[in-house]
């Protein structure tokens, strides 16, 4: 199984297609997520909206609007409650994880792996076969 983070940006106008992607696959949709992360005096959130694995194809798809809104529980936005919002509508609990910032690793790519190990250790995403 091929599983991978599809950076979408930020999360300030592609919140929007965020959200969309997850209310248009939602027969598809397996877990929505926030990242919670510090970076200095910064308390920042990227979102997550974690896809079932293709058939055919065994392709896990991760889309992340990375570390661009601020901690909801320490500054209330709404952007963060937009995602809730569909969470709710969506009938999913939004899953909330403490990781490291993505300041702290040289490449993106091994940040992504990172999270992979992190959502694959609670289980959140199917190991490796």
């Amino acid at each position: 199984m091929l599983q991978r983070f599809i950076e979408l940006g930020e999360g300030y106008s592609d919140i929007y297609e965020l959200i969309e992607l997850a209310k248009a696959n939602k027969h598809r949709l397996h877990h929505l997520i926030a990242l919670h992360t510090t970076n200095g005096q910064k308390q920042l959130t990227s979102l997550c909206v974690v896809l079932q694995p293709t058939d055919p194809g065994d392709f896990q798809a991760i889309y992340i609007c990375r570390e661009g809104i601020p901690n909801p529980h320490a500054i209330p936005n709404q952007r963060f409650d937009l995602f809730n919002h569909v969470a709710q509508s969506l009938e999913k609990q939004i899953i909330e994880i403490d990781v490291k910032h993505s300041k702290e690793f040289a490449e993106k790519e091994l940040y992504f792996q990172y999270l992979i190990g992190i959502l694959r250790l609670n289980h959140y995403i199917p190991p490796l076969r």
